[in-house]
């Protein structure tokens, strides 16, 4: 295969996963709302994969290998390096072109809008752009992928605040990098994010 799909997500153990969150759904809630968010973007994730040929990876943080299979069932798994988000990433990253990869995409599972359609587009932008980011709302980015290591994209970024994108593309400039842009989406992390979340229940 030629293109990775890279899923970040973390075990769903109650008061270690989706803290914000605790004040207004509890550790057991807040763990509850990472494991459907996580199974959502998995199930985004396998429909992507049923119209192109792409390998699914899920990068996860906390629990261990047999529990990610006795909750998400058969596939890859591969625990985060240890480090910031920007290390965690730029390792991903680095193993998968290791491997072969032509195209590597990564997200997370907090923006439920986040659909095949984006999902499609990321890496049909790869083929003649460098780097291709989806734009978070709150100054991040819920997606970022790339066509060949660029690991100056991950150093001296101040993650989790509001100046991720913006130092990003400061690091991208610089380096003469074509980037290419999807739709801006919010992020579910805090309280009142939850109505973008509550949607997608039935």
């Amino acid at each position: 295969m030629k293109e990775t799909l890279i899923i970040f997500s973390r075990y769903p153990e109650p008061g270690k996963t989706k803290t914000r969150m605790i004040p207004a759904l509890g550790a057991v809630g807040a763990a509850d709302l990472q494991r459907q968010m996580t199974e959502h973007t998995l199930k985004t994730a396998i429909a992507l994969s049923e119209s192109r040929e792409v390998a699914i990876e899920v990068y996860f943080a906390g629990g261990n290998l047999e529990l990610m299979r006795e909750w998400l069932g058969t596939g890859e798994y591969v625990p985060q390096a240890e480090g910031d988000l920007g290390e965690k990433m730029k390792s991903a990253f680095e193993k998968a072109f290791v491997a072969g990869r032509e195209r590597v995409v990564i997200i997370g599972i907090d923006c439920p809008d986040l659909d095949r359609q984006i999902l499609t587009q990321a890496f049909a932008t790869l083929k003649h752009q460098d780097l291709v980011l989806g734009t978070a709302a709150d100054g991040g980015y819920y997606l970022i992928g790339l066509n060949r290591p660029v690991t100056e994209l991950f150093e001296g970024i101040t993650w989790g605040t509001e100046r991720v994108l913006a130092q990003t593309q400061d690091i991208a400039a610089r380096l003469g990098l074509n980037v290419g842009y999807l739709a801006t989406l919010s992020d579910v992390d805090r309280p009142e994010d939850l109505p973008i979340w509550q949607k997608y229940l039935t």
